[in-house]
């Protein structure tokens, strides 16, 4: 905030310069000082809560009266919730503008080591973010799944829609680690699985185009527990970008046009992920050593069953309540990684 608020004085001063003024970058600026400015008025306000409780806390030193001792005490914890309500909002002003965080995400969940028991955790952490989103008002649509006969998944592959998905999930990329005694374990013995996410923003076509040369269709029958019309038609559709070698399958619909749509949708996705690390390899260095790269090979977090613990292991956080996080309460650790990620950006920015 202090750098914001030398920015914004600076930002004052050109706004006020009559060559500014008539320069094509004047709307661009006001518009830069328009948003600083709520961030000042709300450092200032920040400020102001903190001084009143200093006071606050000063009077109830001093009173001997129960009564007043009781009324400044109800002022106090007033004043407090108001500032609890305050720094999440501030912290969202702080947060570098990125066009990408607006978007629908995309998200891929992939069972890793630990055989059924991390195709079980990888249904623990779809049903995760399915509560998390509904919590928000997001809209989760199936694209594509590999489901296992005991209700866990080797693969599935789902949208949420909803403005800000991207930029609320978008550090939840990487391997996500369960430690706990498995439904399929007999002896009580504690075993470690690991399930992979990978989450990207959604591309639109016209953001990405696809030569239509330049892609290989497939059609197959449709894999899993089976149901009407699955296992029976080659609805399922797989698609292969020649050039890169990235491929999309979806099988969920009973429509093969379905199936290639939703497929083509999970393809540009991709494809948009492939393009944009390609032009980022060489950036971000300081960001990726304060919050890890979100590289899916990476360890991330780590669940515990036995010490009802969850570790994020970039920002080093643990908290002690895994069954309100698994039951889609996830935005104290979102919360605590975009403000790394936020802490990270402004140190990049000044070196």
């Amino acid at each position: 905030m202090e750098q914001v608020a030398v920015e914004y004085k600076e930002l004052e001063r050109k706004i006020s310069d009559p060559q500014v003024i008539n320069s094509a970058s004047y709307r661009d600026l006001c518009q830069r000082h328009t948003k600083l400015q709520k961030i000042c008025q709300a450092a200032a306000e920040l400020n102001n809560l903190k001084q009143l409780i200093v006071e606050e806390e000063e009077l109830l030193r001093e009173e001997d009266d129960a009564e007043m001792r009781n009324q400044i005490t109800t002022d106090l914890q007033q004043v407090q919730e108001h500032l609890a309500r305050l720094i999440p909002h501030i912290r969202t002003l702080l947060h570098p503008e990125n066009k990408e965080d607006a978007k629908n995400a995309i998200m891929e969940i992939r069972a890793g080591t630990g055989g059924d028991e991390s195709a079980l955790f990888a249904a623990d952490l779809f049903r995760m973010y399915s509560r998390y989103a509904e919590g928000r008002k997001w809209k989760i649509t199936l694209l594509d799944s590999h489901p296992t006969p005991i209700d866990g998944f080797k693969t599935i592959i789902f949208a949420v829609e909803g403005r800000g998905a991207y930029g609320r999930l978008r550090y939840e990329s990487g391997v996500h680690r369960v430690q706990r005694v498995p439904k399929t374990e007999s002896s009580g013995r504690i075993h470690t699985s690991t399930a992979t996410v990978a989450v990207f923003p959604e591309a639109k076509e016209v953001e990405i185009k696809i030569d239509p040369n330049e892609i290989k269709i497939e059609t197959f029958r449709a894999a899993g527990p089976g149901g009407q019309s699955v296992n029976t038609t080659d609805s399922a559709v797989r698609i292969s970008h020649i050039p890169t070698g990235i491929s999309a399958s979806c099988q969920d619909e009973k429509s093969q046009l379905r199936n290639k749509l939703q497929a083509m949708r999970i393809l540009r996705s991709r494809l948009k992920d492939f393009y944009e690390r390609q032009k980022e390899e060489d950036i971000s260095v300081q960001r990726q050593k304060q919050i890890g790269s979100g590289e899916r090979s990476e360890k991330i977090r780590t669940y515990n069953f036995p010490q009802n613990r969850a570790t994020d292991h970039r920002i080093r956080l643990t908290l002690h309540q895994l069954e309100t996080i698994l039951a889609g309460d996830i935005d104290p650790l979102i919360d605590r990684l975009i403000e790394a990620a936020d802490k990270a950006s402004w140190a990049t920015t000044q070196k």
